[in-house]
């Protein structure tokens, strides 16, 4: 399918702030992109790089007063994901060495915790190692964690949100990579689109590494489906943030799109979008 996504976002700069950005979809092996625009008001110079996870940031330093980002993309991507049930664990020893990041603790997942590690034991018995124990932490996730907005914040980890019972889609993804991650499954997070969510907003889910290869996740759905876009991934949440500003930035308003179009569509900005905003570029 082809999905026309993107999100404006509008800050209020008080001084100089150096800011690194993660807006932007990459193409790969999941989704293609043909036709980005990336836009700001007023203008300024970015650089770009690439990090230590294959992320395309951009580095900028904002101005005081208000400080707009406009970004859009037209991506083919699929519709459904790749299930793969009875696929076998992949051996410590046969994970590529850039992945054995992604069996480690990492900030908001406490994947050494003895808690944790007895919660994945028994969420699994009797599921056959490799996806079907992945499975069966989404299908236990699903049923036993509410999603439930402002039961969590930027501090919450994973062991809190299995004590609290509650969360949001970030705090979904932080408890079942970790709990992957005690069953020596490599697990990372991905932020980016999903076509069809409601209310829209950008979105996370979670990537497992079984049989040689990444299998798609999603602990807030009850199956998961495609249509899905890929921003940033990482080992939890502190690596995939969509702005990181050094200094007085505070966020006024967010809007986010995420449309199927035909594969021939022209690029106009919608109407709902801040009307001038970007005039002036």
């Amino acid at each position: 399918m082809h999905l026309d996504a993107g999100c404006e976002l509008i800050f209020a700069v008080t001084e100089t702030t150096p800011m690194v950005l993660m807006l932007r979809p990459r193409s790969g092996s999941s989704q293609w992109v043909a036709q980005e625009t990336y836009e700001f008001q007023p203008h300024v110079f970015a650089v770009e790089y690439t990090d230590g996870y294959g992320n395309l940031c951009q580095r900028l330093v904002a101005a005081p007063g208000s400080f707009h980002i406009w970004t859009r993309a037209l991506v083919e991507t699929a519709d459904t994901i790749d299930v793969a049930p009875n696929v076998p664990l992949t051996p410590i020893q046969g994970v590529p060495d850039t992945f054995l990041q992604f069996l480690l603790p990492s900030r908001y997942c406490q994947s050494d915790d003895p808690y944790l590690g007895d919660m994945a034991q028994q969420i699994v018995d009797g599921a056959t190692p490799g996806y079907d124990q992945v499975a069966a932490i989404c299908r236990w996730i699903h049923s036993h964690i509410t999603y439930r907005y402002g039961s969590s914040d930027t501090s919450t980890s994973a062991l809190n949100t299995l004590e609290q019972k509650a969360g949001v889609c970030r705090d979904f993804v932080h408890l079942g990579m970790s709990l992957c991650r005690c069953l020596n499954i490599p697990a990372r997070m991905v932020v980016g689109y999903l076509y069809g969510l409601e209310p829209m907003d950008q979105h996370a889910w979670f990537e497992a590494f079984v049989d040689g290869r990444w299998f798609v996740f999603d602990a807030t759905q009850e199956t998961a489906r495609g249509g899905r876009i890929a921003l940033a991934y990482g080992r939890d949440a502190a690596d995939v943030a969509m702005v990181t500003h050094f200094g007085s930035a505070q966020l006024q308003d967010m809007h986010v799109w995420v449309e199927a179009v035909a594969r021939s569509s022209s690029y106009e900005r919608p109407d709902s979008l801040t009307k001038g905003s970007f005039d002036a570029l």
